[in-house]
């Protein structure tokens, strides 16, 4: 039996006569790394406001360890800790001096926990230097140590590898595997990258405009519909006949804007390139991808043509 520890139901907050979330329905089950991916704007960072109980819902209710955020708030957070955009701090002061003054505002957290919470993200050696001096990475890591301090079982963090480069990204990524697997944590973790909520989350929901747009494991929504490859290769007219010889692994090839569109199976993409390199073509470009990145990609270029 799935266990729930937290669900909304008809979750939704309006602002004016805009909804920022309408009708959301989320299940978060134990032991999960559960991916909250939608574009900019989506409503994301407005749920988690909703959920960790600094933003009023105009609809709904959110349920948390079995309790209320209405009836019961300081039951249902007991458990939680989260970061929601860009986590605050003392730039002058010291992390550790920093965590001790977020652990006097919960009710005094020992020492001995915050040298830990230190250790875990990476930054004791650094835990006596001013804040200021932090690369924004290290920031990051600092604002997921607060969240851990009063050592919660759900951990929310909204968008935590935003604006990191490739190793910070990986950093993040290590540590909430290992919060996942190694410290028994639930994570709810919002992102609008779908490279890496798959690379960490077992169950996911994307949301756009507010809403559900799906939902479900992250290797079922990741293997569901086609898988096909866009290949961009020189010369094109011998590519085209490497492509048609190709019967037993290539199910269908379109042409468009220049480039292959080939549907197949991604495990048969090496024996694809030998064949190329055999004929002698120059790939340019040998991309893998799926419906749900399609979906996905749609979704967040609709987001930016209506900024314009």
């Amino acid at each position: 039996m799935n266990d729930i520890i937290l669900y909304t139901r008809s979750l939704g907050k309006r602002y004016g006569k805009r909804w920022a979330v309408k009708n959301l329905d989320l299940e978060v089950q134990r032991g999960d790394v559960y991916g909250f991916l939608g574009p900019n704007g989506a409503g994301k960072s407005t749920t988690i406001r909703m959920i960790l109980s600094l933003v009023k819902p105009t609809t709904g209710e959110t349920v948390i360890f079995g309790h209320s955020l209405v009836s019961h708030r300081t039951k249902a957070l007991r458990q939680v800790g989260g970061i929601v955009e860009k986590p605050d701090f003392y730039l002058y002061l010291s992390a550790y001096k920093n965590l001790e003054i977020v652990g006097a505002l919960c009710g005094g957290i020992p020492r001995a926990r915050i040298d830990e919470v230190l250790e875990l993200v990476g930054l004791r050696d650094r835990a006596s230097d001013r804040v200021k001096t932090y690369s924004h990475g290290m920031k990051q890591r600092l604002g997921i140590a607060q969240a851990l301090l009063s050592d919660p079982e759900l951990v929310i963090l909204d968008e935590p590898t935003s604006g990191l480069d490739p190793q910070g990204m990986k950093e993040v990524r290590d540590l909430i595997l290992h919060l996942s697997r190694d410290r028994r944590k639930t994570i709810i973790l919002s992102s609008h990258l779908l490279s890496e909520i798959e690379l960490v989350a077992n169950r996911m929901v994307i949301i756009n405009k507010g809403e559900v747009v799906v939902h479900g494991e992250v290797n079922t929504l990741l293997d569901q519909g086609e898988k096909y490859v866009i290949i961009q290769a020189e010369p094109r007219d011998k590519a085209a006949s490497v492509l048609r010889r190709q019967k037993k692994i290539i199910r269908q090839i379109k042409e468009k804007e220049g480039k292959f569109e080939v549907i197949m199976d991604f495990q048969d993409i090496p024996l694809l390139n030998r064949s190329f390199v055999r004929a002698g073509v120059d790939i340019r470009a040998l991309i893998p991808r799926r419906s749900l990145e399609d979906l996905f990609l749609s979704m967040t270029e609709s987001e930016t043509e209506a900024a314009r």
